[in-house]
């Protein structure tokens, strides 16, 4: 057969599929049927090889059946996960063409196969629910290019495969025996908490029974019908889910159901001969395959959105209305996925989750929006948790550190399981604090704010005696959407910030994006330094319009109440200055149209940029009021990227050289009678915030969660003496004082934990 006729034979593939059913069907033994399938392939595609490798327990790849390399290999190949070609394939779970396969650098030649003599390779990954099964590959020995409709047939011929292990058709690979030695996972913290459980694959009830379609017209009707029904059940929970940040995240969910795209790509499968349900499948691993070459995680984060939705086409195309997999829970599971969107993980009894791990993931990804609201741990970016846990493995989640615990021993399962007991009751007893006043003991008031950026943080808010909002990050809401939100949006967004604050102060920051914080719709810009490049209130200088349409929809949404707003990143009194003259245009126009305006309106910018402390007084004279963002404050004063592992923990903000610059600038502000607050991951820790009271500073912003364990601490803190301590570190010239205040607050019986 040649080379042509081999790609007509791949379009013609419903004839293949029937006959890959057929065999998977027959009463052949697995080997037998093995055997025969890879024949069948390699016919079809007119190569002299076809092999299919399994992944075995250890991240083992090994040779279960060939056409065309030495009999003798089979079960004696094996390759290691990222190892060969094949082992690049699995490691990458996307698939791989080369004409000329033994010039990659991954090419491993393995003498028993006798392989030496052919020339190019095309292989792809058997995908399930995003866990690798194994790859099937096909070479020929003379040079030839496989053309993307090769690929992408011999991708469904592996999605037919994969369904028919998970249905019990055709043997895949056991999950016996994997190793059972304790491991650590490394992962990104997406929401705070400690969650014990068994382990449950997602996703892993579903399976497709029926793979080759007899009457295509018939399949397409279904699809239609259970597209119906799937975008009435969004519709009944965006109904059920209340005002909040999660209605609007599931109304932009229902966005992505109506994609022409998505459906086109799916019922153009159904017409190559797959059922709706198979056709869905093979969408998501073509989805699946397009996530991993994407970088922007934004982007990545709306194509788990088209997955979730897939998965949830497939339930009602098979009659599953999800609750199924809640059901099928243990009493305290952990839930392992690639990736989830957020309709996914409202499926599952949130009495009966006690974690999720991701694969992937992001903590502004739509799911992680809809853990926080549960109050659900999670973490992401666990790039082990597909190969090393297994389902029912015993599993602690730590996502206040980034860690899992996979198969922890009896001792340790004891401990943590009492370090959890411990939390919560130090949960009960820090809720009784709530509403007490967040006084030291010697009487001095601190006002503890905390820091927001959804509508589903306020209830937070409330609950944790926050005194009001000290940073509403607006940018927040502009990256959970898929198009830049006009004023009218805006104004109804700030309006309903403002009536759910109870009439406590909120403290707006204008819109701070760019550097690692990217908005999906905006065409990202190279830079070498994003952290210092071309972001905050340079773009909104330099992109006027969107910084008076936010200005503009800030003004109408307070309607005579007060407004605080907050210019970030500010570097230069003349920046503040444009700031205040745009901000001025738009009174003007309010005042134009007979809007009534914010009564009383105050400006203030965040303290970020080492440059702006030679320009206080000066600042001081333009702002009611300033606010030091330490992160990046502190990030630009030692030159440390906060983002790199190798740096994260080399400079510490308990450091005599921090500790003057807070006392310096405390200082400056009551010299010039205006309020200085600090927001920041570190005023929500205990030992830092108690630094940061010694030098001077009485307000604080931070995680709502975080606000009683601060206020535990102060209230049992005398500020008096403490001043005296920090004037005495802050003029030594040791790496860090963190010790040494620990100890101080050990021997007075400040409670930091």
């Amino acid at each position: 057969m040649t080379e042509n006729a081999a790609k007509e034979g791949w379009s013609g593939s419903r004839h293949l599929l029937r006959q890959l059913r057929d065999l998977m069907k027959g009463r052949a033994s697995d080997e037998q049927r093995l055997d025969r399938i890879v024949g069948l392939i390699a016919g079809q595609t007119a190569a002299e090889v076809c092999s299919l490798y399994l992944l075995r327990p250890g991240d083992v790849l090994e040779l279960f059946a060939t056409k065309g390399l030495k009999p003798e290999a089979v079960h004696l190949t094996r390759l290691r996960l990222g190892e060969g070609l094949v082992g690049d394939i699995a490691a990458r779970a996307r698939p791989l063409a080369l004409a000329d396969a033994q010039a990659h650098p991954s090419f491993a030649y393995r003498p028993e196969t006798g392989e030496d003599m052919y020339r190019s390779l095309m292989g792809v990954p058997i995908l399930r629910d995003g866990r690798v099964l194994g790859v099937i590959a096909v070479q020929n020995v003379q040079r030839r290019d496989y053309a993307a409709e090769e690929i992408e047939a011999l991708e469904t011929v592996a999605m037919v495969l994969a369904e028919g292990m998970a249905g019990g058709d055709l043997a895949g690979p056991t999950e016996s025996g994997p190793s059972l030695q304790p491991a650590r996972l490394p992962a990104a913290p997406l929401t705070e908490g400690l969650g014990l459980g068994v382990a449950v694959m997602h996703q892993r009830g579903i399976v497709i029974a029926r793979i080759v379609a007899e009457d295509p017209e018939q399949e397409l009707d279904r699809l239609a019908d259970s597209l119906a029904a799937m975008q009435a059940s969004l519709e009944s929970y965006v109904e059920q889910s209340g005002p909040g940040e999660t209605r609007e995240v599931l109304e932009t969910f229902q966005l992505f159901a109506r994609d022409r795209g998505w459906l086109n790509r799916i019922q153009d499968a159904i017409r190559s001969g797959l059922t709706a349900e198979a056709a869905v499948q093979k969408v998501q691993s073509d989805t699946r395959a397009r996530m991993e070459q994407i970088v922007d995680p934004y982007l990545r984060e709306r194509l788990v959105d088209l997955e979730d939705l897939g998965y949830g086409l497939l339930r009602h195309l098979l009659g599953d209305d999800g609750r199924a997999a809640a059901a099928r829970l243990p009493p305290e599971a952990v839930l392992i996925a690639r990736n989830l969107g957020p309709a996914e993980l409202l499926d599952y009894d949130p009495a009966r989750l006690k974690a999720v791990v991701l694969a992937e993931g992001s903590p502004n990804a739509h799911v992680a929006i809809v853990a926080r609201a549960l109050e659900l741990p999670m973490v992401g970016r666990c790039s082990q948790a597909l190969t090393r846990i297994w389902p029912g493995d015993f599993l602690v989640v730590d996502a206040d550190h980034g860690q899992v615990l996979a198969r922890p021993g009896h001792a340790v399962r004891e401990t943590l399981a009492e370090s959890l007991e411990a939390r919560r009751r130090r949960k009960q007893d820090l809720a009784v604090i709530r509403d007490l006043p967040a006084v030291t003991a010697d009487g001095v008031e601190v006002s503890l704010n905390a820091n927001a950026g959804l509508l589903i943080d306020l209830p937070q808010v409330r609950d944790c005696g926050a005194e009001g909002i000290g940073l509403y990050r607006t940018e927040v809401p502009f990256m959970v959407r898929d198009a830049f939100p006009d004023v009218d949006t805006q104004t109804r967004l700030y309006r309903r910030v403002l009536e759910g604050s109870d009439g406590k102060p909120v403290v707006f920051r204008t819109l701070d994006v760019g550097g690692d914080k990217i908005l999906p719709y905006w065409n990202e810009v190279a830079e070498e330094n994003p952290a210092m490049g071309w972001r905050a209130v340079r773009i909104g200088l330099d992109r006027p319009v969107l910084l008076r349409e936010q200005l503009r929809a800030l003004i109408r949404a307070s309607e005579g109440r007060p407004l605080d707003v907050m210019f970030p990143m500010v570097s230069e009194v003349a920046e503040l200055d444009r700031c205040r003259s745009i901000l001025n245009l738009e009174l003007k126009l309010a005042r134009a149209e007979g809007r009534t305006l914010p009564d009383p309106l105050c400006i203030g910018i965040m303290i970020e940029v080492p440059a702006l402390l030679w320009q206080l007084p000066a600042v001081f004279e333009r702002v009611d009021f300033v606010s030091v963002g330490s992160n990046d404050l502190m990030q630009f004063l030692f030159a440390v990227d906060r983002g790199s592992p190798d740096l994260a923990r080399r400079y510490d903000i308990l450091c005599p050289t921090a500790l003057r610059l807070f006392k310096g600038l405390v200082a400056e502000a009551e010299r010039a009678g205006k309020p200085i607050s600090l927001c920041g991951e570190h005023a929500g820790q205990p030992l830092e915030a108690m630094a940061l009271l010694g030098c001077g500073f009485r307000t604080l912003s931070m995680p709502p969660a975080n606000i009683p364990r601060v206020k535990n601490m102060l209230r049992g803190l005398e500020v008096g003496p403490l001043a005296a301590y920090i004037d005495f570190l802050a003029g030594q010239t040791c790496h860090s004082v963190r010790e040494r205040l620990r100890h101080y607050a050990r021997d007075r019986g400040v409670i930091l934990d």
